[in-house]
């Protein structure tokens, strides 16, 4: 039997706090297929963040000539600061037969599922927002002032949910894994995807 398999487009969207890298990180250490688009952001780096790893950190005038270049899959501005996956990155990895994962915000995965309609979506939700509220401040990362921006605006982005292919519920973190890997590897085998020749 001949085999082949078109690449996909990722979409893993979820409040902030809610374990959509530590999800996709596990993703892409247990399936080869896959691999992750490091987007770009005009925000500070994180302790511990690493440019052109967890994302390409630059300028609000860099960013604004990307856009002004139509280099973007989607951009969008959340929580005060400036993100996009460049087009460039989705490109060159989904051409080496590569699933390409994206970690993005409802806003720009509206983009994308415009712009890519046959792009998987997954939208993972928190159990509650008082466990929300403590992962935000448990993994000490930002400060107050932007802890309480990023609950005020999961509200908005959990009206959303009803937008994407899938939900998951992330309360248990194996169960969430095992449940987003499982809609990965269903969505692999769709037809429209998946093409073995029977000789």
């Amino acid at each position: 039997m001949r085999e082949e398999r078109k690449s996909m487009l990722i979409v893993i969207s979820g409040p902030s706090g809610v374990g959509k890298g530590t999800i996709y990180n596990r993703l892409l250490d247990q399936d080869p297929s896959l691999t992750f688009s490091v987007s770009v952001t005009t925000r500070a780096p994180r302790p511990g963040e690493i440019d052109g790893v967890d994302y390409f950190f630059i300028s609000d005038a860099e960013y604004e000539e990307l856009v002004r270049k139509d280099a973007f899959v989607e951009h969008a501005t959340v929580h005060g600061h400036s993100y996009g996956t460049l087009k460039t990155q989705v490109e060159e990895k989904m051409a080496k037969g590569l699933s390409v994962v994206l970690d993005i915000d409802p806003q720009g995965a509206k983009n994308v599922m415009k712009a890519c309609p046959d792009c998987v979506s997954i939208f993972l939700l928190p159990p509650s927002y008082e466990k929300l509220r403590q992962r935000l401040y448990g993994r000490n990362t930002d400060d107050p002032k932007e802890i309480e921006r990023r609950l005020s605006n999961a509200r908005g982005e959990i009206e959303q949910v009803g937008m994407y292919q899938y939900t998951v519920v992330n309360d248990d973190l194996d169960l969430a894994y095992e449940q987003v890997a499982a809609i990965i590897t269903a969505e692999k085998q769709r037809t429209t995807r998946y093409f073995p020749v029977v000789e």
